[in-house]
């Protein structure tokens, strides 16, 4: 087979990498191709490519999954954010090259090892970073599946990351063991490596079973979405459709009160203005009319492009109990967040309550905190934009197993949803094009025990680690090479 040939081929499994990959995530939720999707794209990059392009394969694969998951979500928005899926093919095929030299010049021993790490430490620094954060994450393509996503109570979204390339790595250096003759791979490591993903497999959905136990509810809650987001209205100029979506808000609240919810949660900067100084909507009356804690979000411009993004919990005596300044604002697009870096935890009547503010829940530091403090159901303002409202909602579905909480998501238009400690999705409103929604469901007090709130992202920072150490023992492994006689 010529080289061209080998490379078009290469390019062709990797490109069918890429397109699995896509589908496992929403809107297509086809959650089993997460666990083989990397197979082609390991059989181009360490067989079928010329070896000095192998690079090619992944970042093909990385570069075309990046074009399907997030061009949808940044495409027509002018922000650099466009560019996101060039910049991932780009990291990829600098990260890769090296890769397959240093496997065949260590007979595959690290293969899976490697693969595992640097993909999770690779997550772990995107969990830092503002413009990043978990979106994308490969254990996001499972949040349908609670019976499985269990033991991220005890190894956080990170440990279902690793398992599921693990496991691709393990069958792709099967697969390279039976078609690539000529590759240093050992029939001992490759069996090896078989029954320790296997039974690594086995262990973790045993595990998942046996935490997978819901309970019923005991507190009732509601989220209110509003068919258009009142501060978006004003801002189009159009102030009387936010006055009456607001008015329809309150509505909605006391709808939701009539069927018993005892917490109801507005969306994100639903106005601007702060109701503990200005209640020109009546909240306080509304509050106590519903006879409910009712937390609303708002956005109040304090300078030039300065914005307090807070949400404030009102009890159903009228009193305002506290506020909290969203941890995470969307910095790159000019969101401020002065206020924040407090995580208040209100001992109320129906349990202790904590609040998120949209971005915040993409981050697995913040819901911790409240967890830590001894939250135990925590309301979620949010404000979200069409192409997302597929996939925002779904990453609270892993902030609630991690912690052991109830969340309330109150979007402003999109994505509402109502989740359990389980990552069950009792209630959902998912509306690309825009509804309203009253969302009403019961769920139980979060016990915010799960050993995550303790332990951290601790498998995280060792992948990170392995990453690190894998990057140092490239170069080791080529000196060695050249002393050796």
């Amino acid at each position: 087979m010529s080289g061209l040939l080998r490379l078009l081929l290469g390019l062709g499994l990797a490109a069918l990498s890429g397109g699995l990959l896509v589908l496992a995530y929403p809107p297509y939720n086809l959650w089993p191709l997460a666990w083989v999707a990397l197979l082609p794209m390991l059989l181009a990059q360490f067989w079928l490519m010329p070896a000095r392009l192998s690079s090619l394969a992944s970042a093909t694969t990385m570069g075309l999954w990046g074009l399907g998951y997030f061009g949808p979500v940044f495409g027509g928005s002018g922000l650099y954010m466009e560019w996101l899926p060039l910049a991932i093919f780009l990291i990829a095929l600098l990260g890769d090259m090296g890769v397959r030299a240093f496997h065949e010049r260590t007979g595959y021993r690290y293969f899976v090892w490697q693969g595992v790490s640097n993909w999770v430490g690779i997550e772990m620094i995107r969990g830092f970073v503002p413009i990043a954060a978990t979106w994308g994450f490969i254990a996001y393509t499972q949040h349908t599946q609670p019976w499985l996503i269990q033991p991220v109570s005890v190894f956080s979204i990170y440990g279902l990351s690793a398992l599921i390339v693990l496991v691709n790595f393990v069958l792709g250096q099967g697969l390279l063991g039976l078609l690539c003759k000529e590759a240093p791979l050992s029939p001992r490591l490759v069996r090896r490596w078989l029954w320790a993903g296997g039974l690594v497999l086995l262990g973790w959905v045993g595990l998942s079973l046996w935490l997978y136990r819901p309970e019923s509810g005991s507190l009732r809650v509601a989220a209110i979405q509003p068919a258009t987001s009142p501060i978006l209205a004003l801002n189009r100029g159009e102030a009387a459709l936010a006055q009456a979506t607001l008015e329809r808000m309150k509505a909605q609240t006391l709808e939701a009160a009539r069927q018993g919810a005892r917490l109801i949660v507005w969306p994100e900067g639903a106005f601007t203005f702060d109701p503990q100084t200005d209640d020109r909507l009546g909240l306080v009356t509304l509050a106590q009319e519903s006879r409910a804690y009712l937390v609303v979000g708002y956005v109040v411009v304090t300078g030039e492009r300065i914005f307090r993004n807070e949400a404030t919990v009102i009890g159903p005596e009228g009193r305002f109990l506290g506020v909290y300044g969203k941890d995470h604002p969307v910095v790159f697009a000019g969101e401020t967040s002065p206020t924040r870096g407090t995580y208040p935890v209100y001992s109320t009547a129906i349990g202790r309550l904590a609040t998120l503010i949209c971005y915040d829940l993409d981050f697995t530091d913040t819901a911790r905190k409240m967890a830590r403090r001894g939250a135990q159901v925590v309301a979620v303002p949010s404000q979200d934009w069409a192409t997302i409202a597929d996939k925002h909602y779904t990453h609270l579905v892993f902030r609630a197993v991690e912690n052991r909480l109830s969340m309330v998501k109150a979007d402003g238009g999109f994505d509402s949803a109502i989740i359990d400690p389980w990552g069950r999705v009792l209630r959902l409103a998912n509306y690309p094009q825009g509804s309203e929604a009253t969302l009403v469901a019961d769920v139980p007090l979060g016990r915010a025990d799960a050993p995550a709130v303790r332990l951290g992202d601790w498998v995280g920072w060792l992948g990170l680690l392995g990453l690190v150490g894998f990057t140092v023992a490239d170069p080791l492994s080529r000196r060695r090479k050249r002393l050796s006689p």
